[in-house]
């Protein structure tokens, strides 16, 4: 998609293609970009190359210290705790020498987005895993062994791993923020536009999560299918693969609500939790509900 029409009701493809609509719900995604220069950034499958050729030097004695960095304005840190704890278990589970890991973020405390319960046993394990820990601490960019970071600060590392920040899809046609995400309302429809609606990462909801995507999307479904529902009211959940037992967090953003367990918070017990969408991946996959 590369822009809409609202007042012709057509959405333009990249490919040029003109297709009309009755209803539209805009879910693109956004983009992700490289947010620590000589970092490795980490933006999803594509990246899995680069980092077992990181893991390989890591197990022959080739990377003594490796860096975890999360880069300011990025929301859902996860992938990269689990990153840093599948490392050490791979290390481990192959006899590996010890590499030194430490994980750098501007967040006060581990996965402090899912609550204090939640994110005190993350700090615990991370301790009990010899991961360390540097709060409060933003990195910059990576060079010569070095990871630069604010406050002024630097941190010394072999390799740097980094998440990439996202970048809105600038659609032409509707109205987005300064950095490319359309503005949704609590019905996730686009300010005054008839019948557009978005969902997930596009949108200016600052959560960039699957499973709050897929809430968005109940919701504009049930608007688009006229069906009376409440509007947007997020519930984070997230499975930390661990290399061992997972942990299961769930929390209600705004309330104190929180909670934790190394047994599953729903059914099926997926990365992505989607009312519809869980279920209908599960018996794709016969992994029943």
């Amino acid at each position: 998609m590369s822009s809409v029409d609202p007042d012709r009701r057509v959405v333009t493809t990249a490919a040029g293609a003109e297709l009309t609509y009755e209803a539209l719900l805009v879910a693109v995604g956004a983009r992700p970009h490289e947010a620590v220069g000589g970092a490795l950034t980490f933006a999803g499958p594509e990246s899995g190359p680069a980092l077992e050729q990181l893991l390989e030097h890591a197990l022959h004695g080739k990377v003594r210290r490796i860096a975890f960095a999360v880069p300011g304005g990025v929301t859902w840190p996860l992938p990269l705790y689990e990153l840093a704890l599948l490392t050490n278990s791979f290390l481990v589970d192959r006899y590996g020498p010890r590499v030194e890991l430490v994980l750098v973020t501007p967040e006060e405390r581990p996965l402090g987005l899912f609550g204090t319960r939640a994110s005190e046993a993350v700090a615990e394990l991370l301790a009990l895993r010899g991961i360390e820990f540097r709060g409060g601490t933003t990195p910059l960019r990576f060079a010569d062994g070095v990871l630069d970071v604010a406050p002024g600060e630097s941190i010394e590392a072999d390799r740097a791993v980094a998440l990439a920040r996202l970048a809105g899809p600038r659609l032409a046609g509707l109205p987005f923020d300064r950095d490319g995400f359309i503005p949704v309302d609590g019905y996730c429809r686009v300010g005054s536009e008839v019948d557009v609606y978005a969902a997930g990462d596009a949108t200016t909801f600052p959560l960039k999560q699957g499973g709050i995507a897929a809430q968005q999307a109940d919701v504009a479904a049930a608007q688009i299918a006229g069906v009376k529902c409440a509007p947007f009211r997020p519930v984070l959940r997230g499975l930390l693969l661990t290399g061992m037992t997972p942990r299961f967090l769930r929390a209600e953003p705004g309330t104190p609500e929180s909670d934790v367990d190394t047994q599953a918070l729903w059914a099926p017990p997926a990365k992505i939790v989607g009312r519809y969408l869980a279920p209908f991946l599960a018996e794709k996959v016969g992994a029943g509900v």
